[in-house]
């Protein structure tokens, strides 16, 4: 469960009416965030953050000829939650969204400049494949805060990303009905790095999720030896 965006879902089904239950974070954390390929840090190290991008002949690496002598900004679908617009705004950087208008399109903007070593900037997320797949920075954005947010409905976000702490959900009878499951499912924790380790493996190896995650099982045993139920 990514708890972003469904405060409400939250509210009714787990708090209210205890159909399905919280069976406690499990391990990845979800983050929205800029990004850049690292062969692009490594050629201007000050990319490396928002305060980069303020240098209007560093923006304007990664123009196109749709934002002219702007820096694009590479968005994805309109519908996603995004504030990249604001952001850019009232951090006033030289930068332009455009709108990709999928996550396929982005991959294969990516892949297409990542193999002429061009500029990219784009939006996207962890945990996902791309990060097995690509060397990418995450640009450094004014660290989140309530306050940032409060704003979003205004315009007003100047800020990055939160972090999204991926929890489990279960039905609300597992206890009862399979206590040893239950038990089982309440331990299971991993970290992020895990994650995307085991997607890149069916993503981008050819395993189906089986085998990735018995990989997984064979070379952590200690681990998944600690999530057992006591005897």
């Amino acid at each position: 469960m990514w708890p972003s965006g469904h405060a409400e879902n939250v509210a009714q089904y787990i708090d209210g009416q205890g159909v399905v239950e919280n069976g406690g974070l499990l391990g990845p954390v979800g983050k929205i965030g800029w990004y850049i390929p690292g062969y692009m840090v490594e050629r201007n190290p000050a990319l490396a953050t928002w305060e980069g991008f303020q240098d209007p002949a560093a923006a304007a690496e990664f123009a196109t000829a749709e934002t002219g002598d702007v820096g694009q900004f590479l968005a994805g679908d309109p519908s996603w939650v995004q504030y990249d617009a604001d952001i850019i705004t009232n951090l006033e950087l030289p930068l332009q969204v455009v709108n990709a208008g999928s996550e396929q399109a982005i991959l294969a903007a990516l892949d297409s400049a990542y193999s002429r070593e061009e500029p990219i900037l784009f939006y996207f997320w962890t945990p996902h494949s791309i990060h097995a797949k690509y060397e990418l920075t995450e640009v450094a954005l004014p660290a989140y805060s309530e306050e940032c947010y409060a704003a979003a409905d205004s315009g007003g976000v100047a800020c990055d990303y939160p972090g999204d702490e991926l929890f489990k959900i279960f039905w609300g009878g597992l206890a009862e009905a399979a206590p040893d499951a239950h038990a089982l499912l309440s331990n299971m924790n991993y970290a992020t790095e895990e994650q995307i380790a085991m997607v890149a493996a069916v993503e981008l190896d050819g395993k189906t999720a089986e085998e990735a995650a018995r990989d997984w099982l064979a070379a952590n045993e200690a681990v998944w030896q600690s999530w057992l139920p006591a005897e």
